[in-house]
């Protein structure tokens, strides 16, 4: 069960839904339906290509970077390329995520993840020198009722923070700083990353003070409780052990000071020298006493060993059904969400004002948006009214596809700032005439 705590911009809708939502109404005529459905395709057709010449910016500058690549670049870059490059992915990445209505996350939360457990009780340390850039957004920070099996067949009920989205892009430094960092060249082989390639990982449900589980240089150890749990058994198995073994240790001692010709140190330990004469009784007492020590340490070897497994295996069971993606295919997804979100927020925003009966500005539109979506999806939601003004106000063609024809902008704004678009006819006409010279190749000027 989960209960939102914040109001976010993001739409939890498909696009095709809220046309359709819109239509319901019954507010446009049967001709305006009809146009008003081929306006919202070529709309979307207009983003679905802007988005594309993004994607490609990604592609184009994420290659070097990609830990996964299964292509190699002609020429390497130079520095100056590969820093430029690397900002090119930063910029184009934050575009995205901010276009997708995610909300970026704060060091601090970070920082609190690793001094509070939700799920796995885990100690947890992430170096943050290794990284030469991080960003993390997220969506939907709400909270979650869940089962956490405590002992044998008691469930403890708990209430915990949640992100249900959330994207991470880590750069690493270069290996020469990990070959500075690392003691030995067989450590900096057992990294669980690559030294210069920069990671992306989307993730869903993950509890908020679990997020350090998601940074591949994460360094987890047993908390004092568990050390505890783990050290006083053995402690007090280990005990009667020694004292059971002590005779035998005695005699071991003394022989070796018989060796040395000791007998007044001898004497001290309380050994009687007939017990010295046979020496295989005193080898056999030291073998036993070998491998009596040798089996315990084995065993607890061996319990640390299973529980490290248990650790391995409770961050497996968070994490592996919850990654929707990794690097490069990230990027896909979150181009899709932003495409999404840029037409289903464009379509609400020309369709209130098509159909209001009373001018609006910008504040009172975003109200009745926020108040529609209320009312007929009973959710509440921050509504972005300015990216969508902007882009109905950016979006400029012609209605006559004549030389001095001006260009007319789907929206504008009057004197008294109130938001005005053109009718629906006009709209797709203009729509139409931009994505028809989205190209110029046949040398025709805009």
């Amino acid at each position: 069960m989960t209960n939102n705590q914040k109001l976010e911009a993001f739409i939890p809708f498909r696009r095709s839904d809220i046309i359709e939502l819109c239509l319901k109404e019954g507010k446009l005529s049967t001709e305006d339906t009809q146009t008003f459905k081929e306006f919202c395709q070529i709309i979307s057709a207009f983003y679905h290509f802007r988005f594309h010449k993004t994607l490609e910016i990604i592609k184009d500058n994420y290659a070097v970077f990609n830990p996964n690549a299964d292509v190699e670049p002609l020429e390497e870059p130079s520095l100056d390329q590969y820093s430029t490059m690397q900002s090119k992915v930063v910029e184009t990445f934050n575009h995205i995520l901010e276009r997708a209505n995610y909300i970026q996350l704060s060091k601090s939360i970070v920082d609190q993840a690793l001094g509070k457990k939700s799920l796995i009780n885990l100690r947890t340390h992430v170096n943050f020198n290794d990284f030469d850039q991080f960003l993390c957004y997220y969506r939907g920070d709400t909270t979650t009722t869940t089962k956490i099996k405590k002992f044998f067949f008691w469930e403890e009920e708990r209430t915990i923070e949640i992100f249900e989205r959330i994207v991470l892009l880590i750069k690493f430094k270069g290996k020469g700083y990990f070959r500075r960092k690392e003691s030995s060249q067989k450590a900096l082989d057992e990294l669980k990353f690559t030294p210069g390639k920069m990671y992306v990982y989307f993730y869903k449900s993950i509890p908020k003070f679990d997020i350090d589980l998601l940074f591949p240089n994460i360094k987890t150890s047993m908390t004092w409780k568990d050390r505890l749990l783990f050290g006083v058994p053995a402690i007090g198995a280990a005990i009667p052990l020694i004292l059971k073994t002590l005779p035998n240790i005695l005699l071991l001692i003394a022989a070796i000071l018989l060796v040395f010709n000791a007998r007044d140190l001898i004497q001290s330990l309380n050994v009687e020298q007939e017990q010295l004469q046979d020496i295989m009784p005193i080898l056999v007492a030291t073998l036993s006493l070998g491998m009596t020590l040798g089996g315990f340490a084995f065993k607890q070897y061996s319990n640390y060993k299973n529980k490290k497994i248990l650790f391995q295996k409770d961050i497996t069971d968070t994490l592996f059904f919850k990654n929707l993606a990794n690097n490069d295919s990230v990027f896909q997804r979150l181009i899709d969400i932003a495409e999404e979100e840029e037409c289903k927020e464009i379509i609400l925003v020309y369709y209130h004002l098509l159909t209001s009966q009373t001018p609006l500005n910008p504040e009172q539109l975003d109200a009745k948006i926020e108040n529609w979506m209320q009312e007929k999806l009973g959710i509440g939601i921050n509504f972005d009214i300015h990216g969508p003004l902007n882009n109905l106000q950016e979006i400029q063609g012609k209605i006559e596809d004549q030389a001095n024809e001006p260009k007319v902008p789907l929206l504008s704004y009057d004197q008294q700032g109130y938001c005005h678009v053109i009718p629906l006819k006009q709209a797709r006409i203009v729509i139409d005439w931009v994505w028809d010279n989205a190209f110029q190749y046949n040398g025709k000027a805009l």
